[in-house]
């Protein structure tokens, strides 16, 4: 911390202790100037205000070694016999002191008045009727210090904690993407392999996109959320090399709503979906295959769709979950916990739909 910031600081804590003791003795003027009123013995505010000011400023000003001490000699730990020895001895002093002091302050208010008050006549009267009260005061204000200083280290490891939890979740996500561009890179060198025999230009065209696919992966491997605009971008590029080794057998169609694709969506999100429904989906068919992406938004929630027209899953069956989408899964819920679904639902087409939904934030929110 700077030090403007932590002369701030320190300023800002005597003002509120100023304030805090401020407040309590007028609270006391009032209680004392409504109950003189009421017994039939009145006394002017400014006497009221005055006398109670005066006793709980005395507090304040012994407040600061009796909140030291508290800090230096906490009531809990191994060590809280010396510390309850402590503080007993020093709230009799603490006593004893503002007595003292507040006994002064009556011997010089009084110098030169008709009927004036002795220092010792002063101390007596205070012995009587304060002394008790006194230590309330200062258990008082070690029992507040303390209770102050627990919340505070509580408040303190609760944010190290909270800390700690980001920066796991953040180490799990790493991972996971981390485990997806293997995986990706492995299926698309496959793709390249088989259409070698076939178009070795096509498949030069496949090693360029490839590159293009992994600069990109690599570049936003920290991104865990991007725009929809820009994983679509991504995306088109993954599909590049798909119609390069399918050709004329895939067709794409996008239903995208523009205010969608400023929504914010885990990076690399889509890929996996898409390359699912081509390999369960579209691959074991003869027949030209149609793949369809929709994005819109719901309900103040972004719902991502893969549709395809493939083999679909057989009836009471459950989709295969290879690792493109047990990791889709996984990063869902590191990101979003229980605000995300992942859904397989059976297309009209006789395929197979997933879908996504997400809480709908926008790019330009941050």
């Amino acid at each position: 911390m700077t030090g403007p910031a932590l002369l701030q600081k320190t300023w800002s804590k005597w003002i509120l202790l100023f304030l805090f003791w401020t407040v309590l003795g007028l609270a006391f003027a009032g209680q004392h100037y409504l109950s003189r009123s009421k017994f039939g013995t009145p006394v002017s505010w400014n006497l009221a205000m005055g006398r109670a000011l005066a006793d709980w400023y005395v507090f304040a000003l012994l407040s600061v070694p009796a909140l030291w001490l508290g800090r230096r000699f906490p009531a809990a730990g191994p060590r809280w016999p010396q510390a309850l020895a402590v503080h007993l001895l020093v709230s009799a002093a603490f006593s004893i002191g503002w007595m003292c002091l507040r006994a002064g302050f009556e011997e010089w208010r009084t110098r030169g008045a008709e009927d004036p008050v002795t220092f010792s006549a002063a101390f007596s009267q205070a012995l009587g009727a304060t002394f008790f009260f006194n230590l309330l005061v200062y258990w008082g204000i070690v029992a507040g210090q303390n209770a102050f200083t627990y919340y505070w280290k509580f408040h303190e490891r609760e944010l190290h904690a909270a800390a700690l939890e980001t920066r796991l979740t953040e180490a799990r996500l790493q991972a996971l993407q981390m485990q997806l561009n293997p995986h990706f890179l492995f299926n698309t060198l496959n793709a390249i392999a088989s259409l070698m025999h076939k178009d070795v230009d096509a498949a030069d065209r496949m090693i360029v996109r490839l590159s293009e696919l992994l600069r990109y992966a690599l570049d936003s491997t920290n991104e865990q959320e991007v725009p929809l605009r820009q994983e679509l971008d991504f995306l088109g590029r993954y599909l590049d090399i798909q119609r390069a080794r399918f050709g004329e057998r895939l067709t794409i169609k996008h239903e995208v709503e523009d205010a969608a694709k400023e929504a914010r969506v885990p990076n690399l999100i889509l890929q996996p979906l898409v390359e699912n429904a081509i390999e369960h989906g579209l691959e074991p068919q003869a027949r030209s295959g149609e793949i369809v992406l929709r994005a819109f938004r719901r309900d103040g929630r972004l719902v991502l769709e893969v549709e395809d027209n493939g083999v679909g899953l057989k009836s009471g069956m459950k989709p295969s979950e290879g690792i493109g989408l047990s990791n889709t899964r996984a990063r869902l819920q590191q990101l979003y916990g229980a605000s995300q679904r992942l859904d397989f639902v059976s297309s009209p087409s006789g395929g197979l739909m997933v879908r996504i939904e997400i809480p709908f934030r926008s790019a330009g929110s941050g």
